[in-house]
């Protein structure tokens, strides 16, 4: 137990003791530098429970805690606060309890537990992975992990959008103007290859509609009557047939795409434990459709589509199945999520990764599932996320405009080697060693920009300054590990007995910090945010400098306190490590 929640426990058995009052909540925050304390209850919200002076209050409650707890030595209020001194011995102990864990604020999971699925980066195949994906497993795959250290069983998934009228386009640009080329015989990644031709498509499809507009056709018709989209449209037809040689054509192209893909998800670091595809799914729902018609959830209209109304609940009215039978993309949502619930029947729980652009759309797919009626409906999350822009403007990949996420992440490499040469950092180093260690603090400097940032804001993606080894970025943070390593290589030794020691304020604070890793990971959790774990690692590298500058580690001259700071800083590394974990971020042993 944490010494906030011991002394929650405490005010709250004080204020019954004292006033025969049961009190909600305890209000905290860290204790202000010019006064003594490490913890302050802040007395003025408990004023709703028990009229009175709020200094007189805190005399009494502060009185009945150092009396009753034998970790808080002593107490002083100011106004209307209450600050509190916290024994050395508590945290001397409590650092104890935690060096040797070497899974320090994971939780392990429970046999019981029910799984959560989370589905993130479902691209199309008709194009490579783009600077929106990218946030996008960057957050899925950190949301994963994060679930995970806070005791739940996690299946990491994705729809992989692989039919459908974009998928024809580029089919059928490879068709007309492919000359039988391959990823073998151009040198391109297969899903590089196969995003060309989706452009090529665009490219030679506006060309028709100039064309037929100079004949006298209105703009919106030269759209709808251009002889390529006309043949692609075809094609989706024959593919939906199963006609054998468009189906040939489009696995040949789609395995080319997840050879491509593959290469780029092994670069980001990022993994999926199963996959669907929207061809085996896009008729799931339908019968579904059906059977909520019969329980009244939706409703038949005259020309037969089925809809249903959700005004009550301050949405609209919305189609489930067109009039000619067919599915619309929620149909198909709903039927995919009742599957992997079949298929995995210990999953409780979902968490979509998906733009900010579809919150209407899952709030209705929630909504429709609770109302038939089932159970693990109320645990379904949309983790809504705002886009991603580069200086240079909005993204339009039908344009050929996109930033490529291999791209990308090779200009961070590069931007990485190039500020680590400006600073001299790696003198020292074999090219080998160098070229991983760039990778790392590239990588290390996308992730962390991305992540820090709360998931529902949009970025304005800087390479230059995420790569800065000053400030809130990744590598400064993997700088001060591989400082803190630096300094256990040449320490060289163990710690063995607790020591008692009289602890310095700078150590104290880095415990402080050390003690809210747990929760600061069930609350990360909780509200699915990557930026919780982010944020407080940056400020326990605040922290841990600020320790480094005012106290000696190495030139300590009682060999109990060098022991005790050498073990304090190695298990901020090992947090700093556990954290970045959690962010899928690698940490170098030197830099």
């Amino acid at each position: 137990m944490n010494i906030q929640n011991l002394i929650e426990i405490k005010v709250k058995e004080a204020f019954l003791a004292l006033y025969q009052i049961e009190i909600p909540t305890i209000e905290f925050q860290a204790t202000r530098k010019e006064f003594e304390g490490d913890i302050t209850v802040v007395v003025f919200p408990m004023l709703r429970y028990k009229k009175g002076n709020p200094v007189q209050i805190g005399e009494d409650l502060g009185k009945y805690i150092v009396e009753n707890v034998v970790e808080i030595t002593k107490y002083n209020v100011v106004k209307g606060f209450l600050n509190l001194v916290v024994n050395d011995i508590f945290y001397l102990n409590f650092f104890n309890s935690i060096y040797s864990d070497s899974n320090f604020g994971f939780v392990t999971t429970k046999s019981d537990e029910k799984a959560v699925m989370i589905e993130y980066s479902s691209p199309n195949t008709n194009k490579p992975l783009h600077l929106g994906h990218v946030r996008n497993n960057l957050l899925g795959f950190s949301v994963s992990e994060i679930i995970k250290a806070a005791g739940k069983k996690v299946y990491k998934t994705q729809i992989i959008n692989d039919r459908g009228i974009h998928i024809c386009k580029s089919m059928l640009a490879w068709q007309k103007f492919g000359n039988n080329e391959t990823p073998e015989s151009s040198g391109l990644k297969g899903d590089k290859l196969v995003g060309n031709y989706y452009v090529k498509f665009d490219q030679e499809y506006k060309k028709e509609i100039s064309k037929l507009i100079s004949e006298g056709k209105t703009e919106e018709e030269a759209k709808k009557e251009a002889p390529l989209l006309l043949e692609a449209q075809q094609m989706l037809l024959k593919w939906e047939s199963g006609d054998e040689q468009v189906i040939s054509l489009w696995k040949t192209m789609n395995s080319w795409v997840y050879s491509g893909f593959d290469i780029t998800y092994k670069n980001m670091g990022v993994n999926f434990d199963t996959l669907y595809y929207e061809s085996d799914t896009y008729l799931l729902g339908k019968d579904v459709v059906e059977q909520g018609i019969e329980k009244g959830v939706f409703y038949k209209k005259e020309d037969g589509s089925v809809w249903i109304d959700l005004t009550d609940e301050g949405l609209d009215e919305k189609i489930v199945l067109r009039s000619d039978g067919t599915a619309v993309y929620m149909t198909q949502d709903i039927g995919t999520a009742i599957q992997r619930v079949k298929d995995f029947e210990d999953v409780g729980g979902m968490v979509y990764t998906v733009g900010n652009e579809q919150d209407y759309h899952f709030q209705v797919l929630f909504l429709i599932l609770k109302k038939l009626g089932f159970d693990w409906a109320k645990q379904l999350h949309h983790l809504s996320y705002g886009m991603v822009d580069l200086p240079s403007g909005k993204m339009k990949s039908r344009e050929g405009t996109v930033v490529d996420a291999d791209d990308l992440m090779a200009e961070m490499t590069s931007t990485a080697k190039e500020i680590s040469e400006e600073l001299g950092k790696l003198d020292g180093y074999s090219n080998q060693e160098k070229e991983e260690l760039h990778k790392t603090i590239g990588l290390g400097a996308l992730k962390y920009f991305i992540l820090k940032v709360d998931p529902k804001k949009r970025i304005l993606f800087d390479p230059k300054s995420s790569v800065d080894f000053q400030g809130n970025t990744g590598p400064f943070i993997q700088y001060t590990y591989a400082r803190i390593k630096s300094i256990i290589r040449k320490a060289n030794f163990d710690y063995s007995n607790p020591v008692s020691i009289d602890l310095h304020e700078k150590e104290k604070e880095l415990l402080k910090q050390l003690e809210l890793f747990p929760e600061t990971v069930q609350q990360a959790a909780a509200n699915f945010s990557p930026a919780v774990i982010a944020n407080y690692t940056y400020d326990l590298v605040k922290e841990f400098n600020s320790f480094y500058q005012n106290v000696s580690i190495l030139g300590e001259e009682n060999q109990d306190k060098k022991t005790f700071r050498v073990q304090l800083a190695k298990k901020v590394a090992d947090t700093i490590k556990l954290s970045f974990s959690l962010l899928g971020i690698q940490v170098p042993e030197r830099m």
